[in-house]
């Protein structure tokens, strides 16, 4: 998307977020330029404004949270982004990461299973301009959104028993990423998974924390 200059207040807290995600290891340029684009305190409750650049994550209501900013900054290093991909993002939330996103790819689709948390992405997406790379669609993200496939890269931003079939599915068989992170008894784990030539290759990026994923593919949704 067109970048607008950001004119608030926030710059020296955004400037000091910068360098936190620099010591914790996020050195892509494009991923630390995202950061520096996106007012992450548009997509916190206005008590949370003043917290909304310290490295944690921050509640946005009806249970979720907005993930801790190195771990999103670790999410799309892994995704290794060139600029033009489609890009599905399972689980809007606030909407920060689908925004974090619209100024490194060509189109994210992002899928929210909550439809007031999608209602109010939309609203916040918009008043910033990146409805125009962003699309924010209400459904189970688990079984992904097969109509706008293949992508590209896919994102998972909950935690999943175990990697969704859907979502494999609709990646591109050229070299598709998908990042999620799997609950596997009480330990969780980010994995990259690699789709080529019909084939799939995982590799274990480290441990994570992350919420549930509710739907088919997921945790039941009475599921803590």
């Amino acid at each position: 998307m067109e970048v607008r200059p950001l004119t608030d207040s926030y710059g020296g807290y955004r400037a000091r977020l910068l360098e936190e995600l620099r010591q914790h290891g996020i050195s892509d340029i494009a991923v630390l330029r995202a950061f520096a684009n996106t007012p992450r305190h548009r997509f916190v409750p206005e008590a949370f404004g003043r917290r909304a650049y310290e490295n944690v994550a921050l509640p946005i209501g009806n249970g979720q949270t907005i993930s801790q900013p190195s771990t999103q900054g670790r999410y799309l290093e892994a995704l290794e982004l060139k600029g033009k991909e489609r890009v599905l993002e399972v689980g809007t939330g606030s909407g920060y990461q689908a925004a974090l996103l619209s100024h490194l790819v060509g189109q994210v689709v992002s899928l929210e299973r909550l439809p007031m948390l999608a209602a109010q992405a939309r609203r916040t997406l918009a008043s910033i301009g990146a409805d125009e790379t962003v699309t924010v669609l209400v459904g189970d993200g688990s079984l992904g959104w097969a109509p706008l496939a293949p992508y590209d890269a896919i994102l998972v931003a909950a935690a999943a028993p175990a990697i969704p079939a859907p979502l494999t599915r609709q990646l591109a068989d050229d070299g598709g990423r998908l990042v999620i992170p799997l609950q596997r008894g009480e330990v969780q784990e980010l994995y990259r998974v690699i789709k080529q030539g019909g084939e799939l290759s995982e590799e274990c990026l480290g441990e994570a924390q992350f919420v549930p994923l509710k739907g088919k593919h997921g945790f039941p949704t009475d599921s803590t």
